[in-house]
Formats: structure tokens, C-alpha cells, sequence
């Protein structure tokens, strides 16, 4: 019997031969779900400028996918452009990436694209005219994003990247050894990196960031963006920026993102711009505007709307660096000699964009804008060539007092050729490492701004390091020779500038110090070097506290704390009162370095305070019992304490005899 001849004479429905081939019915495409409304392209274009227009938006547009033909623009009543398009892709899925991405393309100054679905418009049109009310939806406690801060011993946590990238672990910075808080495998594609206050880690993989928070770290935001390569945020943590590294060119619009971390939405996209240098959006000291540098311009952006601070670029012919004060909304940048015209430095304040302060400069072959970290100076590294040839070179420093009047400039001049120039973060003092011919390694000069003049404090020379540390509450540094150096490690209080140790960790690449300013981390990474690598914890003295080799380990990241909120006078009277609670500080240090285990200590401390609820409990049940127990003595309330009588006992406990010679 042929089997095939039973299969004909079955009646099968299409849907149980659907079911029973494992397909799915394909469903009616219109075509509408693929199409798209570009609005805010140029309005009034007509002719020959009409047929380019197209061109360029189809050019842009077709970076999301294939367009199926040729995009439609409306023309009004006079024939002229009416200001949007209609553009058809070839799947939805490509037009969703469309909406998603070229959603504030910016043209040109004065046309920036609003993107959307055509079905959404009509959505739009079609609203009801009767109001319904939201629902109400029940109150969701958030997860405490800095409950880090509320460690009992005041430990910082720190982020260790190692097994070649595959592990990220995180941990309290523990006395004896540290405290293990969280660990995820292939946690990141590339690397990780904390927000600015700390609240966030972020982790970087291919098809975006993710940022993690709370006690387990768990997923709270993520940003879709293929490919990125690097990220920055804004001091206040309220934008993120991505990167995919992407050629400057209007084939990719979305090279540049920036996006709105509470709400986890995009806020406007840019292509990457002549500028090579990373970050290329800078950040204000609040984050309430970002700017960057283009051809002859300065681009500053307000971060709640992304567009230009009042509708125009600053001009600034031949800009070629700019920086933002980290306490002001003031811009300082240099322009070039051109012809009989010097170079300068110029100080612009924002928003009324009005010059504050300039200096012109004279044979100048570079400029560096080192600002202070309290923004009460500014240093310029001027290299100056020596003579017409502009071969040779020579450098001074440009020193502004930014918090006096007229702010005044101070000038320092160097014959030796600079390696280096860092300030004191919370100080007055600055460094400066520079080479000298007579002999080798390098001199390390620290100056002091005074209130009247600059001095010179001390030079130290040859020293073999490449560069220099300091503490973020200033005061301490260590002078570090990494990377292809010796790993010297130098600590120093530059109150006195004494030296207190001398140390190595060999062929180490990095040096990090903690927020407080009380440890320090020298490190071997497995990017750099392929063995022996891990890190080891120092004192700010220069005392080897923990030493931990790790295989692959790649990098090692302080968590960041967020400003304190006591005032000055606050903060003044804990420093004043730092003497009452230094005894007890030193009994915690000493119990947490004795060799006696977590869990004993943890068991005497349950017996301790078993022990004072007992005995308040029997204090409390003795003095409600008093009256009643002098009752029964049969004694007097006005009696007073019983007398005792004393007795004194003496007696011998050494004797010595000194002969008097």
C-alpha cells in the first residue's frame, strides 16, 4: 500500500498542517509599521536644492538600513518644502533603529530631527476626547544605592579586575586582609569603571553599558549603544556619555551619545567630530553644561535640553586647547601666534560669556591648562622656543590666582626640559618634575603659593621616578617610578617635606590612592605586564600593610565617596575633637590587626552584651524593689548610706639599694 494515497484522501485543515510542519503563519504587513516621519528638515527649499535635499537625508538615513524608495517630502501650498519627510524601510526592525537613533540628528545649527513611527502619528491623531484617569500604582521602596557608606569601621570598597578579564570581585578594604562583597564572572566585555560619587559600577560590553548598584549589585540601567568603546560621566551623575569610536563623518550621526541615567533614555546624538582627544564632551563643575572644541569654536551645550547655550558656538579662531575651572563656569583656552599676532591665554565666564582676565604669549611652541583642584589656580605650561630656528625649547609657567582681584599672575621660568606638573589637591603647594643635564634621573621642585608671593619649598634630585602622586587630601605623595621604570616608592609629607620610607614594588604600572587619602595601591597589571602580577596596599607612610598576588589581574578601582554634607564649621569641629576618639579608634585597629578570628570576636561581643542587658534588667528590678526591701529592714527613707569602716594595710614590696659614687 502506498502511503501517499492515504495522505491524499485525508482533509487536513491549513492550520493543523501549519501545527504540524513546526511553522508559523505569516502574518499581513501593510507596510505602514516600516515607515517613518523625519520632521524639522529644512523648510522653503524648492528646485534643483529640493532634489539635493533628499539626497542628503536619504544619506543619512540609510545608515539604519535599506530605504525602499525614494523619501517623500510634502510640498505646501506655495511648492516650497512644508518641513518633514516621509521615508519607507525595507523591515520594521530597521525602522525602529531609525526612530531610536536619529532621533536628535543635528543637521545643521538651526535643524535638529524629530523622529517617529507613522503609526504613532496617527496614534496621535486619534486621541479621545475623554479624559481617564492613570491608575494608581503601588509604592516601590528603592534599594539604598550608597548603603556602602554605612560601614561600621568607615572601610572603602574596591573593584579588582583579574583571571584576564574574566572575574570583577569587590571588596571592603579590611585591616588583616580584604573583605569579599561581590563577585560576578565575565561581569565585562572591556572594563569597569565607577561613577563620580560612587553610586554606580558600570561595565562595558558590546552592545552597550550597564550600570550596577545596591547591596548585590544588581542591574539598574542599561544604555544600547553597538560597539562602544569608552565612556565618561557628569560630576553630578545625571548623563552618561558613549562612545563607539566611530570615523567623523554624516554616515554615522550616533558616534556620540549622550543619555539621561535617571530616566535611562537617550538624549541626543553626535557625530564624533575633528577631535581626537578623550573625553571630547567636557564637563562644568555641576554638569549643568558640556562643551566641546570643533574648528574654531567652542561648542557649549546646556545638559537638560542638549542644545547651544543660547543658540550659538563661542568663536574662537585657532582654538587649540580649552578647560573648564572644576569649581566656576569659567572656560580658560589658548589660541596660537599667527603672524604679527601673539598667542593667549584668555579666561571667559559663563553665561554672559564676557573675558575675565588674558595674557599674551611670545614664541610659543605648545601650551598645556592645568587647573587646580579647587579651582583657586590655574597653571599654563608655556614651551617657548629659544631662538629662530625653533628648534630648542624652554619652559615657563603662567600661574593665575584665580580667587584675587584683577587675578594676578605669577611666573615661573625653567631651562630644564619639563617631564611632569601636578597640584596639591586640597593645598596650595604644586609640583614640578623636570630633567637635568649635570645628572641622571630627574628633580622634583615643590612650590608654595603664599598669600603675597611664590616660593620655591624644596628640590629633590636625582630621583629615578616618572611621576607624581598625591594624596587626594593633599599634604602626603608619593613619587612612583612605573611602567618601564624600577618601581621605586617614595612617600613624603610635604608639611616638612620629610621623607618617611623608601620602597620598591617591582616593575609595578600603576600607583591609586583611596578617597580618604589613608592608603595607598601600587599595582602590576596584566595589560602591561604578563608576570607577577597583583597589587599591594600601603600607608600613607609608606608601610607595607597587605601584599596580594593575583594571576591576570588587570586593574584595581577605589570606589569613589560623594561630597560630605557637614559644613566647614562642622567639619572643623570634628578635627578639633579628633583627640576624644583617638583612644578608641586605636583599640578597634588593634583588635581588627590581633590574630584572633571574626567569629570569636563576634561571640565575645553577643556574651558583652548579653551581659549589660542582664545587668540593666537587674538594676532596673532593684530599684523598683527598694522601697519594699527598706521595709522589710525596717529602716528609715531619711537614713542615709551605711558607714564603713576602713582599715589600711601596708606592706613591703621591694627593696633596692643604689650606691651613690
Amino acid at each position: 500500500m502506498d502511503p501517499m494515497e492515504d495522505l491524499e484522501d485525508m482533509e487536513i485543515s491549513d492550520e493543523e498542517l501549519i501545527r504540524m510542519c513546526g511553522l508559523k503563519r505569516p502574518t499581513a504587513v501593510s507596510g505602514v509599521e516600516a515607515a517613518i516621519v523625519v520632521d524639522n528638515i529644512p523648510k522653503g527649499v524648492e528646485g534643483d536644492r529640493l532634489k539635493k535635499l533628499a539626497v542628503v537625508i536619504k544619506r543619512i538615513m540609510s545608515r539604519f538600513g535599506t530605504i525602499v524608495g525614494e523619501p517623500v517630502l510634502p510640498l505646501d501650498e506655495r511648492g516650497v518644502t512644508a518641513g518633514y519627510a516621509f521615508l519607507e524601510y525595507k523591515t520594521e526592525a530597521q525602522a525602529k533603529e531609525a526612530v531610536d537613533t536619529a532621533n536628535g540628528y543635528k543637521l545643521d545649527n538651526n535643524h535638529i530631527f524629530s523622529v517617529n513611527f507613522l503609526t504613532d502619528l496617527e496614534r496621535y491623531a486619534n486621541l479621545s476626547e475623554s479624559f481617564a484617569p492613570p491608575q494608581s500604582q503601588e509604592y516601590v521602596e528603592e534599594e539604598n544605592l550608597r548603603q556602602w557608606l554605612q560601614n561600621s569601621d568607615a572601610q572603602d570598597q574596591y573593584l579588582v579586575h583579574h583571571g584576564a578579564g574574566k572575574y570583577c570581585s569587590i571588596y571592603y578594604n579590611a585591616t588583616n586582609e580584604p573583605k569579599l562583597v561581590h563577585e560576578k564572572e565575565y561581569w565585562t566585555d572591556k572594563y569597569m569603571r565607577f561613577t563620580p560619587k560612587g553610586t554606580y559600577a558600570a561595565s562595558l560590553h558590546k552592545q552597550g553599558v550597564i550600570l550596577w548598584g545596591g547591596a548585590d549589585f544588581p542591574k539598574k540601567k542599561r544604555f544600547a549603544h553597538r560597539d562602544v568603546q569608552v565612556l565618561d560621566f557628569s560630576p553630578c551623575e545625571r548623563y552618561l556619555v558613549t562612545f563607539n569610536n566611530a570615523p567623523h563623518s554624516d554616515s554615522h550621526p550616533d558616534a556620540l551619545i549622550v543619555w539621561d541615567i535617571r530616566l535611562g533614555e537617550k538624549k541626543r546624538a553626535f557625530n564624533s567630530g575633528p577631535q581626537k582627544e578623550w573625553p571630547i564632551f567636557k564637563w562644568n563643575h555641576d554638569g549643568s553644561m558640556f562643551a566641546r572644541m570643533g574648528d574654531g569654536v567652542i561648542s557649549i551645550y546646556e545638559s537638560s535640553t542638549c542644545r547651544l547655550h543660547n543658540g550659538e558656538s563661542l568663536v574662537v579662531k585657532g582654538i587649540c586647547q580649552f578647560s573648564w575651572s572644576p569649581s566656576d563656569n569659567v572656560i580658560a583656552y589658548w589660541t596660537p601666534e599667527e603672524l604679527s599676532i601673539p598667542a593667549r591665554v584668555n579666561l571667559v565666564e559663563l553665561p554672559s560669556r564676557q573675558e575675565i582676565r588674558s595674557i599674551n604669549l611670545f614664541s610659543v611652541a605648545d601650551c598645556k591648562i592645568v587647573w587646580h583642584g579647587q579651582g583657586d589656580y590655574l597653571a599654563v605650561k608655556v614651551d617657548r622656543f629659544t631662538n629662530n630656528r625653533k628648534k630648542a625649547t624652554v619652559a615657563n609657567f603662567e600661574i593665575f590666582r584665580m580667587r584675587e582681584k584683577n587675578i594676578p599672575v605669577e611666573k615661573i621660568e625653567l631651562k630644564d626640559p619639563v617631564q611632569g606638573f601636578a597640584w596639591e589637591p586640597h593645598g596650595n603647594k604644586f609640583a614640578i618634575m623636570h630633567e637635568h643635564a649635570a645628572f641622571p634621573g630627574v628633580s622634583i621642585s615643590f612650590y608654595e603659593m603664599g598669600s603675597d608671593s611664590l616660593k620655591l619649598v624644596k628640590t629633590l634630585e636625582k630621583k629615578l621616578v616618572s611621576h607624581v602622586c598625591w594624596s587626594p587630601q593633599g599634604q602626603f605623595v608619593v613619587l612612583a617610578g612605573l611602567k618601564q621604570s624600577n618601581g621605586i616608592l617614595e612617600f613624603y609629607d610635604t608639611s616638612d617635606m620629610t621623607l618617611a620610607n623608601v620602597t620598591e614594588h617591582l616593575m609595578a604600572t600603576d600607583v591609586e590612592w583611596d578617597p580618604t587619602g589613608r592608603f595607598v595601591v601600587s599595582s602590576v597589571s596584566y595589560w602591561m605586564q604578563k608576570v607577577d602580577t597583583g597589587y599591594n596596599i600601603w600607608s600613607l607612610s609608606g608601610k607595607l600593610l597587605q601584599r596580594h598576588s593575583i594571576d591576570g589581574f588587570c586593574q584595581l578601582l577605589w570606589r569613589p565617596r560623594p561630597k560630605t554634607l557637614l559644613s566647614e564649621e562642622q567639619l572643623e569641629g570634628v578635627r578639633r575633637d579628633r583627640k576624644k576618639y583617638a583612644s578608641m579608634f586605636e583599640i578597634q585597629d588593634r583588635r581588627a590587626r590581633s590574630n584572633v578570628s571574626e567569629a570569636w570576636l563576634e561571640r565575645r561581643q553577643r556574651m558583652m552584651a548579653d551581659w549589660k542587658e542582664f545587668r540593666g534588667r537587674v538594676e532596673g528590678e532593684m530599684e523598683d524593689s527598694a522601697d519594699r526591701r527598706r521595709e522589710l529592714r525596717g529602716e528609715d527613707e531619711d537614713v542615709g548610706e551605711e558607714e564603713y569602716d576602713v582599715e589600711v594595710v601596708e606592706y613591703l614590696v621591694k627593696v633596692e639599694e643604689n650606691i651613690v659614687g
